[in-house]
This record gives structure tokens, sequence and C-alpha cells, in this order.
């Protein structure tokens, strides 16, 4: 699995980690009892602080999607793919709602956002 980091992105750089990977998990790319790259090689192979990798895999623990077993590493967890799907829609509805409101804010119509919208699906 490959994980892409966009350093000007509007997510921070664990929670970008977070999204990918429960999206492998939703897709399948990652299964049930699969392991993960170590906190420390996952954070050499994105070039980011192992800080941000740790905080990442805390926040797929606390999900429940992930499971740090001492001394072996961190393995994905049995799942309900309709649970985390639903979950998925609701955090992208959320971030949908925060961009539409900045799209009011800065005098953009209906019509312009729905352009830009089949536009940027487009790309």
């Amino acid at each position: 699995m490959k994980i892409m980091i966009k350093h000007q992105g509007t997510l921070a750089i664990y929670e970008q980690i977070v999204n990918q990977l429960k999206n492998a998990i939703i897709t399948g790319e990652l299964s049930a009892g699969e392991a993960l790259p170590s906190i420390r090689s996952l954070a050499g192979e994105l070039e980011v602080s192992v800080i941000t990798t740790k905080r990442a895999y805390e926040e797929l623990e606390r999900e429940k999607l992930i499971r740090s077993m001492p001394g072996k590493g961190f393995y994905v967890c049995e799942y309900n793919k309709d649970y985390l799907k639903e979950k998925q829609y609701m955090d992208l509805e959320a971030r949908m709602l925060e961009v539409l409101l900045d799209c009011k804010k800065a005098g953009m119509s209906k019509r312009d956002i729905l352009d830009m919208v089949d536009t940027l699906f487009e790309s």
C-alpha cells in the first residue's frame, strides 16, 4: 500500500495517513490480521516525524481499526465495513460543509460551485 502525503493540503499529515489507511481497510486493500509497517519505518518511508505516524496509529487504535501487539507491531482488526463506510461518509460530509461555507463566503453561487466540482471531478 502506498500512502501519498500532500504537504500543502488542508488536512494535517497524521489525518492524511489515518484517512488513507481507513480507505485501504474499507476497500480490502488491507485485510484483518495484516501487519502494518512499524511507526519508525512508516515515518522514514513518508519522510515525516515518528510523532506524526504514532499519532495516526493512536487514532486508528482508538477507532478499533488496528491493534498493537507489544513486541510484534500493529495489525488490522476485524471490522464492520458498513460502519466504516458510513463513518467515512459522515467525515466527508463535515469537510464538504466547511468548503461550501468558504465558497459562500467567497461569493460563489451554487452554479459556480457545481461547475468547479464538475471540473475538478474530471481532472
